[in-house]
């Protein structure tokens, strides 16, 4: 239990053990669909059922009271589930990508609350991949996950350098376009029926000049009011449906 807590705390635990914590049902049957070994089931029968469906004969099974759960639970309203699961280390050359991929990159990403929601956007528009360049990203944080609500688990998710993943891009012929307010043009009037990756960095400082440079195009959302930017999440969620409007069909 203690290392349960240790887990859902630290980083630095996570990666020692190669661990990472889900809670919830909905999230975990997402996790074991996409092929992860669970190590560890915290279960409370008070307070719901848990189906084995998916589970490693090998999985461990810990019953345990509502008053113990409550303190381990991350969150309330968790249906009373908690796993541990072994974590996977994916580099850019594990994704499969589709003739005409729509791949999502985040530059330094500042919340994992920001990340979860727009993995639930790349989900939603049946994205090929989101890319965070920024090493010390952690995909198995539980603030990301919950986030998320399992959607880190649905849609591909790496991690690695900005020259990284310009050269990868770039190797494929798939378009940089980089959402900026600078020598841009409307998002509604670029082409993205092609294989694209939609560029955006922090809310505060934007991209930095390496993407600016790599960009095939620059793109930016109307701005109507007095504030010059959107929440990451938000903007990338428009602009991924404006590549799954105008590809109709074809997603």
């Amino acid at each position: 239990m203690k290392n349960l807590l240790l887990l859902q705390e630290k980083s630095s635990a996570r990666r020692e053990q190669g661990l990472f914590v889900v809670e919830g049902r909905r999230e975990l049957e997402h996790c074991i669909e996409a092929g992860y070994k669970v190590r560890t089931v915290f279960h409370c029968p008070e307070i719901a059922l848990l189906s084995h469906s998916g589970l490693d004969p090998e999985s461990l099974i810990i019953e345990i009271p509502s008053q113990l759960y409550r303190k381990i639970a991350y969150r309330e309203g968790t249906e009373g589930i908690i796993a541990e699961v072994e974590a996977r280390q994916t580099c850019l050359e594990d994704l499969v990508l589709s003739e005409n991929p729509l791949i999502v990159v985040l530059e330094a990403v500042e919340k994992p609350g920001n990340l979860g929601a727009v993995l639930r956007s790349a989900d939603a528009a049946g994205a090929s991949a989101v890319i965070v360049c920024d090493p010390l990203t952690d995909i198995y944080n539980p603030n990301l996950i919950r986030a998320s609500i399992g959607a880190v688990f649905t849609v591909p998710v790496v991690a690695a350098s900005s020259a990284e993943v310009i050269a990868f891009l770039k190797e494929r012929g798939i378009a940089i376009l980089t959402a900026q307010l600078q020598d841009s043009e409307l998002y509604y009037d670029t082409d993205m029926r092609r294989g694209i990756a939609i560029v955006m960095g922090t809310e505060s400082t934007g991209l930095t000049q390496p993407w600016r440079q790599a960009a095939d195009a620059h793109i930016r959302i109307p701005m109507l009011g007095r504030l010059d930017s959107l929440n990451v999440s938000v903007s990338a969620a428009i602009l991924l449906f404006e590549a799954v409007r105008q590809r109709g069909a074809q997603m």
